[in-house]
């Protein structure tokens, strides 16, 4: 006789058949990597019906037709030079005297062939590490914009910094400037949809990044996000770096208290590299939007300057529209060439296997490793397969410092006093295959020493993190490191 126990327990057991058979159907339809694969179905299996609706809107890939208007857009005013920057690479006439080291020459190579990111010497940098600093600047350069301003977020929020920036490219519109605007919708969450509303009257252009003004949360692609942040002002100067635009970064959250980011303004050449970028975007974005038009090629965006500087860029992006991952390379690049040190500050430290055995070896042989995380979670799972992936470094002889003076999101490498880089990647899963990033890796000794000298001041906020520290730690939150650390893949 069936007892109504043995009824359930069938019942039971085949939703979980159907939901298992499903969740494989589901996750290896699309092309994807082992470790998120296992991800995916640990999530779809261990949360049945709710683990698709979140597969739904955070684990579906971009379309192949989406991948394609995005890898189809030509680095306007770039692709032109990489091929004389093949030959100049050849006959050693690329780099500099003063650069002309095997491992400048190795990444500068790899960089144009990996991203067809063109190098420029001619530099001027100023480094940002505080937001009111940044946020002065970027306002004084809006208001001396003679003809064109391009702006790109992952986060414009409508708050009280968020209205000074737009009013600002309001009143640069009106006096005849052209304004271009992308924002990430998924980043901007919470703004007004009519935000940019009287920007777009006065005939400036605000778009969404992938073209949709609808909320954030109808997109079925909130895992693929435009995580660069490029400004340009008349193609003379650019910034790249970790800030947003939003009041906590400027420390105006109590949640996270003060903020600590990387950011540079550019003016030389490099500025022009930053353009091209955004241009790929912009038209990407535009592509299917009536009421905006692609940019096309014009000297006026590609203005070439001589003598502002001397600081070696390569202005290099990567992002889901190519397998190549051109950033995670050059973190892999810098990482192997390091002969005494390697700093890195990022707030998500979750390498994939690659970076993490670069980061063990430099360590074990002899590198000092210096890694600083922030004190306090911004995502609970993600500052939890942090802690597990900063331990396993920890007992390979990386050093791990906790950030405690407020919130540390720069995204920053310095090597041994000769390279660097600052820019929007972090050093994670989702940096290197989801998100579209862009940063800047710089030869230069100087601009290196200082990022070197910035990390030393920001050590003494810094607890070093020992062996102790996580001996102490519970078993349950050593449980959820453990199974965040099973999700990180995407994170």
């Amino acid at each position: 006789m069936v007892t109504f126990v043995d009824l359930i327990y069938s019942v039971v057991s085949v939703i979980f058949f159907i939901n298992t058979l499903l969740a494989i159907v589901t996750v290896f339809k699309e092309k994807r990597d082992i470790a998120a694969t296992w991800a995916w179905l640990l999530v779809l299996n261990l949360l049945p019906g709710i683990g698709f609706l979140i597969y739904l809107f955070a684990g579906k890939k971009i379309s192949k037709e989406r991948i394609f208007d995005i890898k189809a857009q030509e680095k306007l005013g770039i692709d032109q030079l990489v091929n004389l920057q093949k030959e100049q690479w050849h006959e050693k006439e690329l780099l500099p005297y003063d650069l002309l080291t095997n491992e400048a020459q190795q990444t500068s190579r790899l960089f144009l062939e990996a991203d067809q990111a063109i190098f420029t010497n001619n530099n001027q940098v100023q480094v940002f590490t505080d937001g009111h600093q940044k946020f002065t600047q970027l306002l004084e350069d809006i208001e001396h914009a003679k003809d064109h301003i391009h702006v790109e977020y992952y986060t414009f929020y409508s708050d009280k910094i968020g209205h000074q920036i737009l009013a600002a490219l309001e009143r640069a519109q009106q006096r005849g400037v052209t304004v271009r605007v992308i924002y990430d919708s998924m980043g901007s969450r919470g703004q007004s949809r009519h935000f940019f509303k009287h920007l777009e009257e006065l005939g400036g252009q605000a778009e969404p990044f992938f073209g949709s003004k609808r909320a954030y949360y109808h997109s079925p692609r909130l895992n693929y996000r435009d995580h660069r942040k490029i400004v340009v002002v008349d193609g003379l100067i650019g910034y790249i770096g970790g800030f947003n635009i939003g009041d906590q970064y400027l420390g105006r959250l109590e949640k996270f208290g003060y903020w600590r980011d990387t950011h540079l303004r550019i003016i030389g050449n490099a500025a022009v590299a930053l353009q091209s970028q955004f241009f790929m975007d912009w038209n990407a974005t535009v592509k299917n939007v009536p009421e905006s038009k692609p940019i096309e090629y014009d000297d006026r965006y590609f203005p070439l300057q001589r003598g502002q500087g001397s600081t070696g860029i390569q202005i290099v992006s990567s992002g889901p529209d190519n397998e190549t991952e051109a950033i995670k390379l050059g973190y892999l690049k810098l990482i192997g060439n390091a002969h005494d040190y390697i700093d890195i500050q990022t707030p998500y430290l979750i390498p994939d296997d690659s970076v993490m055995e670069a980061l063990g070896v430099a360590a074990l042989s002899g590198v000092k490793v210096r890694i600083m995380i922030p004190s306090m979670p911004d995502h609970a799972f993600v500052y939890r397969a942090t802690e597990y992936h900063a331990k396993e470094l920890l007992e390979k002889g990386v050093e791990i410092y906790r950030y405690n003076n407020g919130f540390m999101h720069a995204k920053t490498m310095a090597v041994d006093g000769q390279m660097c880089s600052v820019g929007s990647a972090n050093l994670d899963f989702r940096s290197f295959k989801l998100n579209f990033e862009v940063n800047a890796f710089c030869y230069d000794r100087q601009l290196t020493m200082q990022l070197t000298d910035i990390y030393d001041q920001d050590i003494e906020h810094c607890t070093q993190l020992t062996p102790e520290y996580f001996e102490q730690q519970s078993r349950w939150l050593k449980f959820k490191q453990y199974f965040s650390r099973l999700l990180s893949p995407i994170l």
